[in-house]
């Protein structure tokens, strides 16, 4: 099977294939109905059957216009076609928005946003970080992602679990707007956590069975804002 590909490079938000094939199969499409819509009606003319399938089987994935086109073939959202979004881009892109939607939304000059997409770089003030995480639909999590504070938040984090987890209550607090009460339960609780799996590879004195422990603390750090969430998550509902 040869792919033909667009010559101009595009750049590809995370494709949920399995969504794509089992769309298409509810309306009763083969590959070949759904590149000849994309040819037809979104002037796309080098999309076959064999790039169609290609994108459904995993090896290649839609650029953002090949995104909106299928999509447009499939009767659906491009929402509905996209992974898990994590950029900015991502994020656009799963509401199905233009880039001069979003700009005018959170007020920024077009050229500017533009920028900011393109080097996955979010520098608006507050104002305009409230209005897109509004017009993106923005949940908390994914807002401190769009925004760039993933890192800053996971360093506050490591510093908890390794010093005194109340001296970090309130810069955390600053970075994610929940109730402090709150806070101080998860971070409480993480500490705790944090700290057993190290007191444990102490208490075996060396060997595999503390290498393991200390991996395990190490891969606790490694994805302390995942577990960060997923704690707030638990201890919320």
């Amino acid at each position: 099977m040869r792919v033909q590909l667009p010559q101009a490079h595009q750049p590809t938000p995370p494709f949920n294939a399995p969504a794509a094939r089992r769309l298409r199969a509810a309306l009763g499409m083969g590959p070949e109905h759904v590149a000849y819509g994309m040819r037809a009606s979104y002037g796309l003319p080098y999309v076959t059957p064999d790039l169609v399938t290609a994108w459904e089987r995993g090896i290649a994935a839609p650029s953002s216009p090949e995104l909106t086109a299928l999509a447009g073939v499939l009767w659906c959202s491009p929402g509905e076609l996209i992974g898990a979004p994590r950029t900015l881009r991502e994020h656009r892109v799963a509401r199905g928005l233009a880039q001069d939607d979003v700009a005018r939304a959170a007020g920024l000059e077009l050229l500017a946003y533009q920028r900011m997409e393109e080097s996955d770089a979010w520098r608006g003030n507050e104002r305009q970080s409230t209005a897109l995480a509004d017009i993106l639909e923005l949940s908390l999590p994914d807002f401190i992602t769009v925004t760039g504070r993933d890192e800053k938040l996971a360093d506050l984090l490591r510093s908890a679990m390794t010093t005194r987890w109340q001296a970090y209550v309130r810069p955390v607090g600053k970075m994610v707007p929940l109730d402090r009460h709150l806070l101080e339960v998860v971070l409480e609780k993480m500490h705790t956590d944090y700290q057993g799996q190290m007191v444990a590879t102490l208490s075996w004195g060396g060997g595999s069975a503390a290498a393991d422990s200390s991996q395990s603390g190490r891969d606790f750090l490694d994805r302390i804002v995942d577990r960060f969430w997923t704690m707030v998550q638990s201890t919320t509902d």
